[in-house]
């Protein structure tokens, strides 16, 4: 049965990826190593800084992200502009 998300490998651990392919791979782990709703999340990246915006569920998905953003080799600082989605608590 097939995956719903692509599985994350070690080959995207390279630390030197154009700004896309970095954008690209925080998204990819962020749908891999959190349980978040990454579905109205966009990531970009400019150099090595990464920027999170859109709309998650709660606070803790907002620190959650970011965190694990932070975590990905070859990011060296996130700027986080998530917000929560109205009518959640």
């Amino acid at each position: 049965m097939p995956n719903e998300y692509p599985t994350y490998s070690h080959k995207d651990d390279d630390p030197h990826l154009t700004d896309d392919d970095l954008a690209a791979k925080v998204l990819h782990f962020l749908r891999y190593a959190t349980s978040l709703d990454t579905s109205d999340m966009e990531v970009i990246a400019l150099g090595n800084i990464v920027v999170l915006s859109g709309t998650v569920g709660s606070e803790a998905d907002i620190a959650t992200a970011g965190e694990a953003a932070a975590s990905v080799i070859g990011v060296s600082s996130v700027e986080n502009r998530l917000v929560m989605r109205e009518g959640e608590d």
